[in-house]
């Protein structure tokens, strides 16, 4: 039996908390709370299931209950964890890192994804990996040289040919701007 619930637009350590704390407030006891789901001690009731549903769409969440819809929440989350949370180094493509955790065919995930959010999914990982470069901008302490090679990118013009791409303006002219205008991970 598996009592695992999918929750839509969990995309960061606060989101997990605020999901514990919902969780918590209902009595409903979970073994765990991860990126974009939950693992219960055992299956919710109707009740229960009503009542947190309610719950987390006043914080801005939704349960997730297709098909599709949790596939591309996986895929979501699968990129914000491995560009936003992972330090760790890997070579391989983002098409073999969706295949080998969903276990299914990329063209297929890549086509649903596109269908459903308007956006291919390479836009999404480029959006995802920009708001990231923006982040450790403003935080200041690694030279582009280092935030090019810690987000895999293949040389600094590189990463600030795609960062212009996508924001309209320079790494430099960024750091230098007043408003750095950084948008929350739910809303890329």
């Amino acid at each position: 039996m598996n009592n695992t619930i999918h929750i839509k637009n969990m995309v960061c350590p606060r989101c997990i908390s605020a999901v514990s704390q919902i969780l918590v407030g209902l009595n409903i006891d979970y073994k765990a709370v991860k990126l974009g789901e939950v693992e219960l001690v055992s299956m919710l009731n109707e009740f229960e299931k009503k009542s947190l549903q309610k719950k987390l769409q006043n914080a801005g969440f939704s349960l997730i209950d297709d098909r599709k819809s949790l596939l591309i929440e996986q895929m979501k989350n699968l990129v914000i964890e491995k560009i936003h949370y992972s330090n760790e180094k890997t070579e391989l493509k983002w098409a073999d890192i969706v295949t080998g955790e969903l276990n299914l065919d990329y063209k297929y995930l890549s086509s649903l994804f596109s269908s459903v959010e308007s956006i291919t999914f390479e836009q999404y990982i480029i959006n995802q990996k920009i708001e990231r470069v923006k982040e450790l901008i403003v935080y200041d302490e690694l030279t582009l040289s280092e935030i090019a090679f810690q987000l895999h990118y293949s040389s600094v013009a590189y990463l600030s040919n795609q960062f212009k791409k996508v924001t309209g303006m320079t790494p430099t002219q960024f750091k230098k701007s007043v408003t750095k205008n950084r948008k929350s991970l739910d809303e890329i």
